[in-house]
């Protein structure tokens, strides 16, 4: 069929461009990783200079679920994935930055310069399915090495995709983490403009686009879920927390906003 065909073309060409990207070093990988002393308080999470836990270096602020849930669902926010610190347990938390786009601008340009969208929109895309990969390969490297908490780990790739792993990823900007604004204090922790060469446009957005952040949770409860609507009072709440204006928040948040502005 001419459908299957155009698809096997769109295989055999991003297959021949990979390889491309790989023997002619068209992109460069480039990540980092840190591992912080960590616990809840209510539902930030305080992030502390060293494991005496003494000094809060950072604190990262985080909404919760608030719409009425059925029986035996709970309000969650990604707080409760962390040690309360009342508990005096003491917990960590986890964050990263990763990209596989330096040096796309350079080919980018070069395509563009000979009017070739395919091959331009086929590179992007590339280097966002390799930035998703480093993003992949660095979390289990976490899990069973850098922190360590799943060593046994032995999955193979559909167990991967599927996320039969302990722990999660979430990033700023998705359903759990909804608050694009949280990224700068990612970017201040880990130093990621330095050591990754991904920075922030004033809407937030990852450049080079071919990038991938957030935190790690080890939890072994830790799962994905959306936050959703939220009410006036949290927001306000939300508000005090980060310090930043309630109108401002309003903004940021607005497609999670269950109330007229």
């Amino acid at each position: 069929p001419e459908k299957g065909e155009e698809a096997r073309k769109l295989y055999a060409d991003a297959q021949d461009m990979l390889e491309r990207i790989i023997d002619e070093g068209w992109l460069k990988a480039r990540a980092v990783v840190g591992l912080f002393p960590a616990n809840a308080v209510g539902d930030d999470i305080e992030i502390y200079t060293d494991e005496s836990r003494r000094q809060v270096r950072m604190v990262l602020h985080n909404l919760r679920k608030q719409a009425r849930q059925p029986e035996g669902k709970y309000n969650e926010s990604l707080a409760d994935y962390v040690a309360p610190k009342e508990s005096g347990v003491p917990d960590w938390i986890g964050a990263f930055a990763a990209t596989a786009g330096i040096g796309i601008d350079e080919k980018l340009a070069e395509f563009e310069a000979d009017h070739d969208d395919y091959h331009a929109i086929m590179l992007k895309a590339l280097a966002d399915r390799l930035a998703e990969a480093l993003a992949e390969w660095l979390h289990r490297r976490v899990r069973t090495e850098l922190w360590g908490y799943a060593p046994d780990e032995d999955l193979d790739n559909q167990a991967l995709i599927a996320e039969q792993y302990q722990g999660i990823r979430p990033a700023m900007g998705y359903p759990a983490c909804p608050d694009h604004t949280e990224k700068d204090l990612l970017w201040e922790l880990l130093d990621v403009e330095r050591n990754t060469g991904i920075w922030l446009t004033e809407s937030k957005a990852m450049v080079p686009t071919a990038a991938v952040s957030g935190l790690y949770f080890a939890h072994p409860a830790a799962r994905y879920f959306a936050v959703g609507r939220i009410g006036r009072d949290q927001i306000e709440d939300y508000a005090r927390r980060k310090g930043m204006p309630v109108d401002a928040v309003e903004k940021w948040l607005g497609q999670n906003l269950a109330y007229d502005e």
